[in-house]
């Protein structure tokens, strides 16, 4: 067997024993590489006389021609097995569920849906958003809202009191959404229709109070406001929040020291199940309070209560949230329990609209 003869088989052999791309790469730079085997028979055609190069180039360039072919078949066979070795280790079971999107699994917190329902129905009625800051001063607090000195609400047992600044005033947590009332009448001349969905604070901790909690109320400033036109202004209201065709409500005197005269209102329902039923039956529940705005009270915001009136209300949103949707215990509102936000949360696209219904 001639010198080429036994080259050609030894790379052959190695070719075809070659396992993957890489080891078939390593054959491939041994043969035909700079430094190669056949490469290196290739430089000695330079030196060669015209008659060697008619037989034994001949035969260099067909050993080169064939170790070439083989190398490329080779590669070929290994690539095709690679990829079904891949195809087989990353198979996808096609029969798995597919994930639901980040819209479908994501709920609303109740207390965003309920604000976005009351902000629907009162819009329908004219009225704007009203917002103001959670840490306010004394004076916003309580002095501009008729709150006199001594009044128990001014005591550490109700009230979040910041530490006493260099001039010895203390800022507090406000304790209800009525602040916003006085410094929208500073920035806004009248008539003035707005509703304040907001956080307040209070030191109070039970299955039915918290000691963060949100309420709403809503505030109207005009020259001919009346007790009438709020009454029209809640029973439309409750009609449309409730959803359903009629109220009956009862309003019942109190005390708030920013109004005079001052209601606490009531709306008949039907609690002999286990859901509260508006609209129907024959007992009655606390709903919200309100009364025409304390002369105090508009003098505070720069107005002249020989000129204008107003009424105001106000009402728990965690509290008409637990009557709507049939929530027992207001703490599980502030818990983060994902299980409870998955039954009592709303879908992200099922978004409150007087035409298709609030609560659809």
């Amino acid at each position: 067997m001639t010198e080429l003869e036994t080259l050609k088989s030894a790379l052959l052999a190695e070719i075809a024993g070659a396992g993957d791309e890489a080891a078939i790469e390593v054959v491939r730079v041994s043969a035909l590489g700079k430094k190669g085997s056949v490469s290196e028979l290739l430089k000695t055609l330079g030196s060669m006389t015209p008659e060697e190069r008619q037989t034994r180039g001949a035969a260099i360039n067909a050993l080169k021609n064939e170790i070439t072919e083989a190398i490329a078949e080779r590669k070929t066979v290994l690539k095709d097995a690679a990829i079904d070795a891949r195809l087989k280790a990353e198979t996808l079971d096609v029969s798995l569920p597919v994930r639901s999107s980040p819209a479908e699994r994501g709920r609303i917190h109740p207390i965003s849906q309920i604000i976005d329902e009351i902000t629907a129905v009162f819009a329908d009625m004219g009225f704007s958003i009203a917002e103001g800051p959670d840490v306010e001063t004394d004076y916003y607090n309580f002095t501009a809202l008729n709150f006199p000195e001594g009044h128990p609400a001014r005591e550490m047992h109700d009230t979040f009191f910041f530490q006493a600044d260099e001039k010895g005033e203390r800022k507090v947590l406000r304790t209800h959404t009525s602040p916003v009332q006085v410094r929208t009448m500073e920035a806004q001349d009248p008539p003035i229709r707005i509703v304040i969905p907001g956080k307040t604070y209070r030191q109070d901790s039970d299955a039915t109070h918290s000691p963060m909690f949100h309420q709403v109320e809503g505030l109207v400033i005009d020259k001919k406001s009346n007790v009438g036109n709020m009454r029209w202004v809640l029973e439309e209201f409750c009609k449309a929040f409730f959803e359903v065709p009629s109220v009956t409500m009862r309003f019942r005197p109190s005390f708030f020291p920013f109004t005079e005269p001052s209601f606490e209102v009531d709306i008949q329902c039907d609690r002999s199940g286990p859901i509260v039923k508006f609209g129907e039956g024959t007992d009655w529940m606390e709903i919200l309070g309100c009364g025409m705005v304390h002369p105090n009270v508009l003098r505070s915001g720069g107005l002249d209560p020989d000129e204008y009136q107003g009424f105001a209300w106000g009402m728990g949103l965690d509290r008409i949230a637990m009557l709507k949707y049939g929530m027992p215990d207001l703490r599980d509102f502030f818990n983060a329990d994902v299980r409870w936000m998955n039954h009592y949360g709303f879908r992200p696209l099922d978004m409150p609209t007087l035409f298709g219904g609030l609560s659809q």
